[in-house]
């Protein structure tokens, strides 16, 4: 019995806890709040929860002396004042009788002290000399009430929607926007009349006061809507005065237009403006990578005369430029727009030279360094080919053709394009299932060629580590892959691993005697790239130990040595002949890309034990010396952080 009353406890209905609202409803006691109606309201709709309240609200003793009042002929700024209903801070008189009245009613509150200002934790700090410990007559008359959409959280500003919008997209930084705006005050007050010609400013320029422009931004084209803001949202603008005696402001908004402005690079340099809308969905129906793209451009530069120097109207028959995404062949400025718009939309797109043609093949009327415009206008685009249901064969001819476009990418130096070719079929190749040996034999050698290829690309990039993390993904399969221990091989050592790097090119030689003139010849760059970082070591730490006992030895490079030793590494631009192809242009993809020739300043001092030991021996000194001058450094780190922190600051 008892465990079945504690199985009911368990599983019973759990409590609301209660409200802050339904806590202070609790004070409420029969005659602390009395209402009695002056002027009957009109319909049978009362104020609820998230309704917001416009009042008129004139203060009085007992004894009728007004102590307070937002009407003009009490003594009042003639505004009247608007809450939310459950949301506001209010009085909690005004809470308990506001919900019972009707438009345009007039009723007098008689308030208890603790229904109003004397309310223990009152939100709300009464006004100067406010006899707020005695009983109060609240004349109020409801002026209007209405659904709203909260806009700031405070709720300095809120909107009530008059007439619904279009679409979904509203108004954000950088977009252009063209509205019609009226402004006055919650008394009627006209403060902003309505101009010949709609409002046109930029989003996130402070052109129109800060409270307006957030509502703004919450609304759709051919929204219409009245914007209430607080004063603490009404900051200066080229749009009206703000004045000190202004309170709150409703704002008569409809918003024509607005221009979508992309800030492509967030530098401000490549900026993309829609001038005609496109059909579909923002950014479920813009181009996909690899789609083939059709569009008709303009391009201008950005000269005085806007001279045009392509139109494909003109000097290409009319035809339109048909190209497909992520291969390289239109400006990197242009595509990146392109990707971005719908079909049918016309864009206008500002484009820096190093987006433009500085990096692509330049019409002979752009100079070197030109910003140029493009006038778009994407007429369409055909979706990338689906593999599903299609033969083996079929899949590897596709991914052929996507790897060869890689391979093109990649010789022309364009690494981050040619790496996302591979890994396109990378992904594709994740639902492929080969049927036999045979297949599983072609698949496995495909795949682990894009891997090396991706790994290349990494290396060209300079992002070594990221190489040997992809050529791990074929040795972790296959341990005594030739190819994938070379190219791990090449990227230890450009990264200054080089004790990895040698025992890759070391375990090339065990695995295959074929390889052994390629890893022979990876061994001696080895050497060769040793041999260079001790002498950089060397001239780094030239004297540090030809002082006596005692003596101070200064760290440095003379410069004339430093000129010498950079003119060496740079006649050693060709420390080795390009032995292989890219892994994949030849058909059974295993084949090497070129191998790099760089010159890696990184790991100077990641790898000082073998380099050190080496000088020490140089300078005359016994190979134990380096042991010992290990376990002195060791040391003094220690202490170091015995009487410092780990950021250096002292112990105490």
């Amino acid at each position: 019995m008892e465990g079945d009353e504690a199985m009911k406890r368990e599983y019973a209905p759990k409590k609301k806890k209660p409200s802050e609202y339904e806590e202070r409803r609790k004070k409420v006691t029969p005659g602390s709040l009395m209402k009695a109606i002056i002027r009957p309201g009109s319909g049978t709709e009362h104020p609820g929860e998230g309704d917001q309240v416009i009042i008129h609200c004139t203060t009085r003793t007992l004894d009728g002396v007004i102590v307070n009042s937002t009407r003009s002929e009490h003594g009042g700024n003639g505004n009247p004042v608007w809450y939310i209903l459950g949301k506001s801070k209010m009085l909690l008189g005004f809470c308990e009788g506001l919900p019972t009245m009707l438009k345009g009613e007039v009723a007098m509150l008689k308030i208890k002290p603790e229904l109003h200002y004397a309310e223990d934790d009152c939100p709300l700090k009464a006004p100067d000399n406010f006899p707020k410990d005695d009983e109060l007559h609240f004349e109020i008359e409801l002026l209007d009430f209405f659904k709203v959409k909260v806009v700031s959280e405070d709720l300095g500003v809120v909107k009530k929607i008059i007439k619904e919008g279009q679409g979904w997209e509203s108004p954000r930084e950088p977009y252009e926007v063209t509205s019609w705006i009226t402004a006055m005050t919650l008394g009627g007050k006209l403060i902003l009349s309505r101009t010949e010609e709609p409002y046109c400013f930029t989003f996130g320029k402070s052109e129109v006061p800060k409270g307006l422009e957030m509502a703004i931004g919450t609304m759709t084209r051919g929204e219409k809507a009245t914007i209430f803001v607080s004063n603490a949202y009404l900051t200066e603008s080229p749009l009206m005065k703000i004045t000190e005696d202004l309170e709150d402001i409703q704002f008569e908004v409809e918003l024509v237009h607005f221009i979508q402005v992309r800030d492509m690079l967030g530098d401000g340099r490549l900026i993309k403006r829609r001038i005609v809308d496109g059909r579909g969905e923002f950014p479920m129906d813009c181009p996909l990578h690899d789609s083939l793209l059709r569009v008709h451009y303009k391009g201008m530069l950005l000269n005085e005369e806007k001279s045009v120097f392509y139109d494909t109207r003109v000097d290409n028959d009319g035809q339109p430029l048909e190209f497909s995404s992520g291969e390289g062949l239109v400006p990197e400025g242009l595509e990146m727009c392109v990707r971005l718009m719908l079909p049918g939309e016309i864009s206008l797109v500002t484009c820096p030279p190093d987006y433009a043609y500085d990096k692509f093949l330049r019409p002979p009327s752009v100079p070197e360094g030109a910003y140029v415009q493009w006038e778009i206008e994407l007429l369409g685009f055909e979706m990338p080919k689906d593999w599903t249901g299609l033969s083996f064969q079929s899949i590897m001819d596709e991914a052929d053709k996507i790897r060869n476009t890689g391979n093109r990418l990649f010789k022309e130096g364009k690494f981050e394009l040619a790496k996302a070719k591979y890994e396109k079929v990378l992904r594709e190749y994740n639902h492929v299932n080969p049927q036999d040996d045979e297949e599983g034999k072609v698949f496995l050698n495909s795949r682990n060629s894009l891997h090396l290829n991706v790994a290349a690309c990494y290396q060209k990039m300079g992002e070594y580590r990221k190489s040997i993390e992809t050529c791990n993904k074929v040795l972790d399969a296959n341990p005594v892959h030739v190819k994938a221990l070379y190219r791990r091989g090449m990227a230890y050592m450009l990264g200054g691993d080089f004790v990895e790097a040698k025992t890759d090119f070391e375990m090339m030689i065990k695995v295959d005697k074929s390889s052994e003139p390629d890893a022979t010849a990876a061994l001696l760059k080895l050497k060769q790239k040793e041999q260079e970082m001790e002498k950089k070591a060397r001239k780094q730490f030239k004297g540090l130990f030809d002082k006596k006992p005692g003596e101070i030895a200064e760290v440095g490079t003379d410069s004339t040595e430093e000129r010498g030793l950079d003119q060496e590494n740079n006649e050693q631009v060709k420390l080795e002949q390009e032995s292989h192809a890219n892994d994949s242009t030849n058909q059974d993809g295993n084949e090497e890309a070129g191998r790099a020739v760089e010159i890696d300043q990184k790991g100077l001092f990641s790898h000082l034990w073998h380099p050190g030991r080496r000088i020490l021996a140089a300078l005359g000194y016994p190979k134990w010396s380096v042991v010992i001058l290990g376990m002195m450094l060791l040391l003094a780190t220690q202490l170091a952080l015995v009487f410092f922190g780990q950021d250096g600051t002292r112990v105490a």
